[in-house]
């Protein structure tokens, strides 16, 4: 069917230059692209949360239930006092709220890149304008840079990902305290993304009550429950209040908020396979150093960001190999050559080993 050209005229000139974002075909691969845990539920856990949804009132909207998810997260997150927390579906709907109530005239978002890609995008689609300030040449953050974006576009949110996506490191915390401070001298948000928080030896967490413009975001996508779709954010209660006017009314579904519930009543299993996953992070590290050509750089994700001679070349092998991976060599210069690989179980880090070595 052919769409009449002055149909496409009423679509965003912008929206039509965009791409979508791209999911690789991942059927028969062993999937190490996306930072997912790769455990599934035990038998015995698995049966039980089906019976649970299974009696649940598909027919009906979302209830005062999920205000019971809102407060079994508050207390995993040991949320201080005088402060509130709201969910999104993913960190991404968060992402897309902030720059939607944000967005007052000459709005502006800054983020370092490279980062995710989502920061980007959300204040595109809501028009307001993206400053990226790059990273140093090791992946840390560039403080003169930084500040310097603060002072001139007045940014009305700074984000901070920590660990970042797709490098992996945690930044430094002095550099991160003067950003705070500056873009709260001049009266803007900074969020602190801590979506590979299960996985990181540090928290900011425990310093967010310092200032009363920092937010802590974070995701039940890298605890275990990526197909779960449950970001939250937590912050002072009278600004969480505000962006939450924004929000869609039933924006977590009746699904969605008893899965996280779930889960949380047996958050230890999560935290085993999380500790795991360390453990693995730690041995691929080990073995990435020993190959020729490949630097591995430092992570506290479940991701180890790699550059080798030919990002192309040996992202077609792994892929031959039957083993997806993440070329992320084209998203910035900055990663020239990179591939992002998630940590797997340890027969498919085995596998990707294997694979890596043949096709350098």
């Amino acid at each position: 069917m052919t769409v009449r050209p002055k149909l496409m005229q009423r679509i965003r000139q912008d929206v039509q230059s965009m791409h979508s974002y791209a999911i690789q075909d991942s059927a028969g691969m062993v999937k190490l692209d996306a930072m997912e845990n790769p455990y599934r539920l035990p038998a015995d856990l698995q049966a039980a949360l089906g019976k649970r949804l299974g009696a649940l009132a598909l027919n009906r909207y979302p209830d005062g239930r999920v205000n019971d998810l809102r407060h079994a997260l508050a207390k995993y997150a040991a949320m201080p006092e005088g402060f509130d927390i709201m969910l999104g579906n993913g960190s991404d709907e968060l992402i897309s709220m902030l720059a939607l109530a944000c967005d007052v005239p000459g709005a502006a978002i800054v983020a370092p890149l490279p980062g995710f890609v989502m920061y980007a995008m959300s204040a595109q689609l809501q028009g307001v304008a993206f400053h990226g300030v790059p990273l140093t040449a090791d992946f840390e953050l560039d403080e003169a840079a930084m500040l310097a974006a603060i002072d001139t576009h007045k940014p009305s949110i700074v984000y901070l990902a920590y660990p970042n996506n797709p490098t992996g490191n945690l930044w430094n915390d002095e550099v991160i305290e003067k950003i705070i401070l500056a873009q709260g001298a001049q009266g803007g948000l900074v969020v602190m993304d801590e979506a590979y928080q299960p996985f990181a030896s540090k928290s900011y967490a425990g310093r967010i009550t310092r200032h009363a413009h920092v937010l802590l975001m974070r995701t039940l996508s890298k605890f275990g429950l990526a197909g779960v779709r449950l970001g939250y954010m937590i912050g002072p209660k009278a600004l969480v209040a505000e962006i939450d006017k924004v929000r869609p009314p039933y924006n977590i579904s009746v699904l969605d908020y008893e899965c996280a519930l779930f889960a949380l009543e047996h958050a230890e299993v999560f935290a085993a396979q999380a500790k795991d996953l360390r453990e693995q992070r730690a041995r691929l590290q080990k073995e990435l150093a020993t190959l020729a050509g490949v630097k591995a750089f430092p992570s506290e994700a479940n991701m180890i960001l790699v550059r080798v001679p030919d990002a192309a070349k040996s992202f077609d092998g792994l892929k031959a190999h039957g083993v997806l991976i993440k070329n992320v060599s084209k998203m910035h210069p900055l990663l020239s050559n990179c591939l992002r690989l998630t940590v797997g179980t340890a027969q498919e880090n085995d596998q990707l080993l294997a694979a890596l070595k043949d096709s350098l």
